[in-house]
């Protein structure tokens, strides 16, 4: 049975953990050549050691995607190891959780660095081979806090904000080149970030107890569901789907 991302080339930024793992194994058993680019000390070369000796085609592509240098260096290894990319998820990212008043210039700038430089650096690099091929699908990594104001977040909720936006006017521009740009926008999710965030939230007084989380969408997300979403919308399932906003939340935004 074909694959949904059959004969595709899939790039996934923070491809190592959390839910970016979850989408390079499902990537790969749908069919895809999937690039796995992540951080130097990630555990991508074990990833893609893994993928290839289940008998799928993975690379990994160290980089830091705050910097244009590296994210152009391992666009252009992905390329050449296994052709244009045609299918894109732009999910790297980091957080960051404190009284904004305490919040630095340099936490600031981080943070854009990685969320919002990042995904620009990234998608600029690779939609030239995209164009060229004849079209593919994007997909960002947004969040409820692209929507939803949290306190203790001002900055990664600015930057999922960046996210929104950035999926939503790709979609526009590049329409008519057979571009979908999509963002995934997932609730709280059940991995190491995930857990970071609360922790750090509680210890700034935020509520995020079990009571408060399954109050706001039921149980925390799995990594698992935002990889089948972000799947969805980079399939041919989603042909139609272009500038959209994906939640995978569990109704925490329809409340």
């Amino acid at each position: 049975m074909a694959g949904r991302l059959d004969g595709r080339t899939a790039l996934v930024t923070g491809g190592a953990g959390g839910c970016g793992l979850a989408a390079s194994r499902l990537f790969a058993r749908e069919g895809a050549r999937v690039g796995i680019l992540d951080v130097p000390a990630s555990n991508g070369a074990a990833v893609a050691e893994e993928l290839r000796a289940d008998g799928y085609h993975a690379v990994f592509v160290p980089a830091d995607v705050s910097s244009e240098e590296q994210v152009n260096a391992a666009v252009g290894a992905v390329e050449a190891a296994f052709g244009p990319i045609t299918a894109l998820m732009n999910h790297a990212g980091i957080l960051a959780a404190a009284p904004f008043l305490e919040t630095s210039v340099e936490e600031w700038d981080r943070i854009m660095a990685v969320n919002v430089r990042g995904m620009f650096l990234t998608t600029r690099a690779v939609l030239p081979g995209m164009i060229a091929a004849g079209g593919g699908s994007i997909v960002a990594t947004s969040s409820i806090s692209g929507v939803v104001g949290t306190p203790m977040e001002v900055l990664y909720c600015t930057s999922k904000g960046a996210c929104h936006m950035f999926a939503r006017a790709v979609a526009v521009e590049f329409r008519d080149r057979n571009i979908r740009s999509n963002a995934v926008c997932p609730g709280f999710i059940a991995t190491d970030h995930g857990r970071r965030e609360l922790s750090l939230l509680s210890r700034h007084g935020v509520d995020v107890s079990e009571a408060a989380i399954a109050a706001g969408q039921g149980r925390m997300c799995e990594p698992e569901e935002v990889a089948a979403s972000a799947l969805f919308l980079l399939s041919d399932d989603a042909s139609f789907v272009n500038g959209a906003h994906l939640f995978v939340d569990n109704g925490y935004t329809a409340i």
